[in-house]
């Protein structure tokens, strides 16, 4: 027998569920049951353990203290976990040839009785986000996981599992296994819009907390971390038309560009200023509007650029290459509006006031009708001065409106995509600048049935994440040559 498991305590038949699912299959040598309270019925075939939550720190020694098969298996869910026909077999076989020190698989979901395909994404060395998604199966060689639990902190209360395998990722691979082995029943049926912002709630702050303060002290181990020193910005020398230029890349958003516009239009600033729209040829009749108002204000610029292959940074390049683009490019997106008549002339100030090479305001979740909904006002309070740029490895978005000098933006450039493009950039100057953030609302974030990440599918969402942390795991990489060439 090869596989020592541990299992959440949960209700009595689920719990019971879970250990006869387990104990069918002849690889199991051991089930412990993990409770923080004192168990209220036994578990035939199961030992009970006396412990914290399975994210804590002393839980994850605990389970390397007990583990003494050649495998240890993790299952994180209260409910009944289903194997598959010959998985753990698979996961056995798959970890010895791969020399893997932790593997997991595709699974099923279970949907309000509906059995759905779950599959997920291959993990790399950017893959630092805490909520990086691997099913609720982990499947450890076990000699590397005490290794690895040597070096989590047991007073840990919510990042126990993410230390571990952070440290565990820098001994031996951590592997997926493209194939469907066991299902797991789903019981958060929230859109992908509504879960994206759960790591800015302050609920979690606590939880956020810790996982910076893992991240950040991994990243200090793996060579990555930066040390709170940036290059200087001059905002002296090069001569442009106008001290800020608002960029809207759109297409096809007749419904909301016309806000947009007024929006920006509306600014009072104590400086000149223009708006440039990137139109990537609308067929809605956006153009159509753009052009009334730009024929209107001379502020306005109307771009549809020469190419036909940009995506959302592609139009960003395009407008900030342009002739007329400002000292400051600061963004808009085509269905959100600034908050009142202020906000541009915040942006520019934290410029001046910070010395930074981009500025990162604050928003507000709104609906259509420009009431707000869940959860608010997102601030992006994890920001520090001091170690913002390690934390945002870690994190998911930098928040909005973001603006840039202009200089830096036309030296760095944006990738060519419709997502991500932004959270790549924000990375890339952090590297070497400072990012000033303005923490009150200044920007109404519009929620939406066209919105980009409003509902989407398990594998357009996989593919999104898979972007992201392809564009982590540049940014890992290059900041781990920047300090190898920093200290010789």
């Amino acid at each position: 027998m090869k596989i020592t498991c541990f299992i959440p305590f949960g209700s009595e038949n689920e719990t019971k569920a879970t250990v006869r699912e387990l104990r069918s299959s002849a690889l199991v040598s051991k089930i412990f049951l993990i409770g923080s309270d004192k168990a209220l019925f036994e578990v035939e075939g199961a030992e009970w353990i006396h412990s914290q939550g399975l994210t804590s720190g002393s839980t994850v020694q605990t389970i390397a203290a007990q583990s003494r098969t050649e495998y240890t298996l993790i299952y994180t869910r209260h409910s009944p976990l289903k194997l598959g026909q010959y998985s753990l077999e698979r996961f056995i076989r798959v970890a010895e040839d791969t020399g893997s020190g932790m593997v997991y698989s595709n699974y099923f979901s279970m949907k309000s009785g509906a059995l759905e395909p779950h599959p997920v994404v291959d993990y790399q060395e950017g893959s630092l986000r805490d909520d990086f998604n691997f099913g609720s199966l982990l499947f450890y060689q076990k000699d590397l996981f005490k290794l690895a639990a040597t070096q989590v902190e047991k007073e840990l209360s919510h990042a126990g599992l993410y230390a571990l395998r952070l440290h565990l990722s820098q001994m031996a691979p951590i592997f997926r296994i493209p194939e469907y082995l066991y299902t797991e029943e789903e019981s958060d049926l929230r859109l992908s819009g509504e879960k994206n912002f759960d790591y800015v709630d302050p609920r979690n702050r606590a939880v956020q907390i810790e996982m910076e303060k893992v991240c950040t002290s991994f990243l200090k181990t793996a060579g990555a971390y930066l040390e709170p020193v940036f290059q200087p910005v001059d905002f002296g020398g090069e001569q442009f038309p106008v001290q800020a230029s608002v960029i809207i890349p759109v297409r096809n958003r007749v419904r909301t560009i016309e806000d947009a516009i007024v929006s920006v239009l509306s600014q009072k600033t104590d400086f000149s200023f223009n708006l440039i729209i990137a139109d990537n040829y609308s067929t809605d009749g956006t153009t159509e509007l753009i052009e009334k108002y730009a024929e209107k204000d001379a502020r306005l610029i109307h771009l549809i650029p020469d190419r036909k292959d940009l995506g959302i940074g592609g139009c960003w390049n395009a407008a900030a290459a342009h002739s007329l683009c400002g000292k400051f490019a600061v963004q808009l997106d085509s269905d959100d509006l600034y908050l009142d008549e202020t906000t541009l002339q915040q942006v520019v100030d934290a410029f001046y006031r910070e010395r930074c090479a981009m500025v990162v305001g604050s928003y507000k979740m709104v609906d259509f009708t420009l009431q707000e909904i869940p959860p608010g006002i997102i601030d992006h309070k994890e920001w520090t001065p001091e170690n913002g740029r390690n934390n945002a490895l870690r994190i998911n978005g930098l928040g909005a409106p973001r603006a840039f000098y202009t200089p830096v933006l036309r030296c760095i450039k944006v990738p060519n995509v419709n997502y991500g493009e932004d959270y790549a950039l924000g990375l890339a100057i952090s590297r070497h600048y400072q990012i000033g953030r303005i923490f009150h609302p200044i920007y109404l974030c519009r929620r939406w049935d066209d919105n980009s990440d409003a509902s989407l599918s398990v594998e357009v969402m996989n593919g999104y994440n898979l972007y992201k942390d392809r564009i982590r795991t540049i940014e890992f990489l290059a900041r781990k040559a920047l300090n190898k060439a920093k200290n010789g």
